[in-house]
């Protein structure tokens, strides 16, 4: 029993400190790009960080009891994962509600890792506000129904989510940078990680630029969420003023950059991460900076995202694992040997 425990310990404490890497093909003269590869988190994505950060906090108050209560949680992909996997080795149940257009990569990894799915015809990301919310009313209903035995942490809300991201991922940013970054960039989901890695980062220093990044309006990029047509989580509504600019990025934008990515930074990309480099790559900068270190959230990489470049035509089925068997960035998940 000891045994096990070190090993789930050992899993949990690999949880942040991930690489911040430099973008080659963006970096130029007294402007260098980097990408903070959250997919070294254990289960492969920056939404480690969150859910390790609800459940403990949910353990903490006396909501969760092990091989009792059963966690339950709509999610685009990352954060199913994620609350699976970690709730798993915690002694949890686990319960997911997906929109059905999420890749079959990802539904297949969480049902391996042993959450029981619901499917429902959401947009790709669960959308917060009356009549668009499949996932988030479903998840809702079922716990309601037996409050005793379920909890839903509500990635949308809750404080875990932020301080998973002020206490980690901006400090680490900062650290890595040596305290030199001056944009940030990062895709909008939740909220979670945009204000707490710019509370955080801004805080140190408030000339700090925070660059928000969404898709576009009906866009295919899971993870992401264009505030157009969804509203605004009451996680971002709280901090929002931390954000500095906007760029919206088209569904072409993103996917055109894949490759690119691939061949001059030998990254296969998740289509999040490739949203946020387009972001980069397009944002016109302020001339009044002369020395300037930009660091993008690449959140996760393309291995579960492979049925996704087919059908956009990317990728053939044999590019792509040759692009998997190129990339340089690709460590084995504790879910690797199941992985679809």
């Amino acid at each position: 029993m000891n045994k096990i425990i070190n090993q789930q310990n050992d899993l949990l404490n690999k949880i942040g400190n991930t690489p911040l890497i430099e973008l080659e093909s963006l970096s130029k003269p007294n402007e260098s790009y980097f990408a903070k590869l959250e997919n070294h988190n254990p289960y492969g994505s920056i939404k480690d960080r969150a859910a390790y950060w609800m459940i403990i906090e949910a353990e903490k108050n006396g909501i969760l009891k092990k091989n009792h209560s059963i966690i339950i949680e709509p999610t685009s992909g990352n954060t199913g994962i994620a609350l699976t996997g970690i709730a798993k080795s915690l002694g949890y149940g686990i319960e997911i509600v997906i929109p059905e257009k999420a890749s079959n990569e990802t539904k297949n990894i969480i049902k391996s890792l042993g959450a029981k799915i619901y499917e429902t015809t959401d947009d790709l990301c669960p959308k917060v506000g009356s009549g668009t919310d499949q996932s988030i009313a479903l998840a809702t209903s079922i716990a309601s129904s037996r409050p005793k035995i379920y909890y839903s942490p509500n990635q949308y809300s809750n404080e875990a989510n932020f301080f998973g991201h002020y206490n980690g991922t901006g400090p680490e940013i900062w650290k890595q940078t040596n305290g030199d970054i001056t944009h940030f960039f990062t895709g909008v989901g939740t909220g979670g990680t945009i204000t707490g890695v710019s509370t955080f980062i801004k805080e140190k220093n408030p000339k700090i630029k925070i660059i928000a990044v969404q898709p576009q309006i009906n866009h295919l990029i899971q993870g992401l969420r264009n505030f157009e047509e969804s509203a605004k989580p009451e996680l971002f509504i709280k901090r929002e003023k931390i954000v500095d600019d906007w760029i919206t990025i088209t569904n072409d934008e993103a996917f055109s950059v894949v490759k690119t990515i691939l061949n001059k930074d030998k990254m296969l990309v998740s289509p999040s991460s490739a949203t946020v480099y387009a972001a980069m790559q397009k944002y016109n900068f302020d001339s009044d900076i002369d020395t300037k270190c930009i660091v993008g959230i690449f959140a996760d990489d393309g291995r579960k995202f492979k049925s996704i470049y087919v059908n956009q035509n990317i990728f053939t089925q044999s590019e792509f694992d040759y692009a998997l068997k190129k990339s340089k960035y690709i460590p084995k998940l504790a879910y690797t040997k199941n992985d679809a």
